[in-house]
């Protein structure tokens, strides 16, 4: 992982946390977007955590010419923004998770594990922001009304993980969590599993 903030002690205490879980490592820090760029050439990492706000070059310039240079190189932004404005942007810029900076460690953990399988991270505080219209998504009925596997499947949905992971996860045959998917979807009136996320 490169990570990419311009406040260093920001950077130290994101690098400290990282470097606890087993699964990651640091292999460089930059404390702007030119540097990014730079470090990804050399190091070739599998993921850059970057902050939107650098000075020069700004996370979101730096996501749209990392990835049209490095398309294997996964982004993650890790910033303090909420606004649905920049959800959208980051992700239109081909970052594929969005992370605020007051999460908690094991999200960030979460987050980390999610992208790098290949699926997309959104914090929960703003999972309910559509990437497509920045607005906030209207739930009918809400899922207040949903039953509590149903709330768990839609979780694990949201978290990007497919029929057969969750099937994994919940002990139930991978037809059960399908038409849960599909009940789910009848019952929100959703027809497309980017509309359940």
């Amino acid at each position: 992982i490169v990570l990419a903030d311009d406040h260093t002690l920001v950077r130290a205490g994101v690098c400290k946390l990282i470097e606890s879980m087993p699964a990651f490592q640091v292999v460089g820090q930059a404390d702007n977007g030119r540097q990014v760029l730079e470090l990804a050439e050399q190091l070739q990492p599998d993921l850059v955590l970057m902050d939107l706000s650098m000075p020069g070059l700004t996370g979101l310039e730096a996501t749209t010419r990392l990835r049209k240079a490095w398309p294997r190189i996964r982004v993650l932004i890790l910033s303090m923004h909420q606004s649905g404005e920049y959800v959208r942007q980051a992700l239109r810029n081909g970052a594929v998770g969005y992370l605020l900076k007051d999460a908690a460690p094991q999200e960030l953990e979460q987050a980390l594990h999610t992208v790098l399988r290949g699926a997309t991270y959104l914090s929960p505080a703003i999972a309910n922001f559509s990437p497509a219209t920045a607005t906030p998504l209207q739930a009918s009925p809400p899922t207040g009304q949903l039953t509590p596997r149903q709330t768990e499947v839609l979780r694990l949905v949201a978290q990007g993980l497919s029929s057969k992971d969750i099937a994994r996860a919940l002990d139930v045959s991978t037809k059960t969590v399908d038409t849960h998917r599909t009940s789910l979807m009848n019952q929100l009136d959703i027809h497309e599993v980017t509309g359940l996320v």
